[in-house]
Formats: structure tokens, C-alpha cells, sequence
């Protein structure tokens, strides 16, 4: 199938950030959809540093509500929750077992490939980025990437005709003790990195999408 430039265009601009959904219900396809654009969203040499939690347990929502100023009638009300996590410093080390596991198991590359790309990530890690100065440095690192993905789902959601609200209010040390507590995540190992609620709008958007023009964010040289 041919998606017109308008088409995807017509999808950004419907998109809005949703501030509380009704009771319709996204179906397992749809949901489904989103997820996989999730999946297969690029990261920094491939090292999908994420996890997706799909939060559809109330009494959690609720826990996770009491720490997120930022959502709190988008939490209860949403379709489908999902907080995205990050994978932390100590698993995306150029060394680390994850991701000479993935390259070698998931990337499928040959030993002196992964030979090279250890050493090229090397590279980046220490001098390139500099990712080695703090354990903030990698995190910092790793949760851009998992940016590209939230980006991706809320534009499958409002192709789909699905409204989202992506959310960054919230005390994130609360919400990694809730989620320590009521899933046992390993913080180890994790962290949270945003939080995505998708469903129906209740309401249409308060005014219209409002945007700088095109000439005051785009340079041209030739």
C-alpha cells in the first residue's frame, strides 16, 4: 500500500497530547502495531538499550500515578500504558555480556566482525562520546535512543487514529522504587526513561497546533 505524503502529514497533525481518553479500547491488532514499530526502531549501533512494560494492572497505574504530576488523568484513563526502560551503564558497556550477546546471537555477525565493531565501540564509548566519564554520560546515551522509538509509536498511534500522550512528569526515582517493588525490576540493570499512554480522546484539543515556521527552524547551505 501507497501512503500519500498528505496522509502522513494529516497524522501529525492530529496528533496532540491527549490530557484524558475515553472508555473505548484499542484493539490487540492495533496495540500489536504499535509495539512492533517499537521493536524494530534503530538504535546506536544497534543496541536496542530498551524494554517496553505495558502497565495494565490498576492498582500499579494508580502507584505510578501518585509520582507523575505529569499524567494524572491520563494514567487511569488510557487504553494501554507503557513505560519504557533503559538498559544502564554496566549492560551497555562495549564489553558488557548484552551486547557481545547480541552481536553475536541477535546480529548474527561473524566473531572477527564482532571483533572489530568491539573495538570501534570501544572507541566511541571512551573517546568519541566520552560515554565513560559517568555512569549519567551512558544513561543520557541510552535513553535518547529509546526516544527515537516513543517517536515512532505515537506516529503508528495517530496514523491508526489513536491518540497518545507521552510523559516526563514524574519523579523517576519514585517510579523505579514502584516498579522495583511491584514487578521487581532490577535497578540494577534498569531505569526508567519515559512513560507513553495511548487511548481515545475524551475531549478535542483546547486550540490548534501551533508551530515556528518552517524558514526559523531549517538552514540551508549550499
Amino acid at each position: 500500500m501507497t501512503i500519500s505524503k498528505q496522509q502522513i502529514l494529516d497524522a501529525y497533525w492530529f496528533r496532540h497530547a491527549c490530557k484524558e481518553f475515553d472508555e473505548r479500547r484499542i484493539s490487540d491488532e492495533d496495540f500489536a502495531c504499535i509495539l512492533e514499530t517499537a521493536r524494530l526502531s534503530p538504535s546506536s549501533f544497534g543496541l536496542e538499550p530498551w524494554k517496553f512494560l505495558v502497565i495494565q494492572n490498576p492498582e500499579i497505574r494508580e502507584r505510578l500515578k501518585a509520582n507523575a504530576w505529569g499524567g494524572q488523568r491520563q494514567i487511569p484513563t488510557a487504553s494501554h500504558m507503557i513505560v519504557s526502560l533503559i538498559r544502564n551503564s554496566r549492560m551497555m558497556r562495549y564489553d558488557s555480556y548484552y551486547v557481545q550477546n547480541l552481536m553475536r546471537n541477535v546480529q548474527q555477525f561473524p566473531e572477527d566482525i564482532i571483533a572489530l565493531r568491539t573495538s570501534i565501540l570501544e572507541k566511541f564509548q571512551r573517546q568519541d562520546f566520552d560515554l565513560m566519564a559517568s555512569p549519567r554520560h551512558f544513561n543520557d546515551w541510552s535513553m535518547k535512543q529509546t526516544y527515537i522509538a516513543l517517536g515512532n509509536m505515537m506516529t503508528t498511534a495517530a496514523m491508526l487514529g489513536i491518540d497518545s500522550c507521552p510523559i516526563e512528569g514524574f519523579d523517576q526515582k519514585a517510579v523505579n522504587d514502584v516498579l522495583a517493588e511491584t514487578i521487581g525490576l532490577d535497578l540494577q540493570d534498569w531505569g526508567v526513561s519515559y512513560m507513553l499512554t495511548l487511548g481515545y480522546r475524551k475531549h478535542e484539543p483546547g486550540r490548534a497546533k501551533t508551530r515556528q515556521p518552517l524558514e526559523q527552524v531549517v538552514d540551508w547551505y549550499f
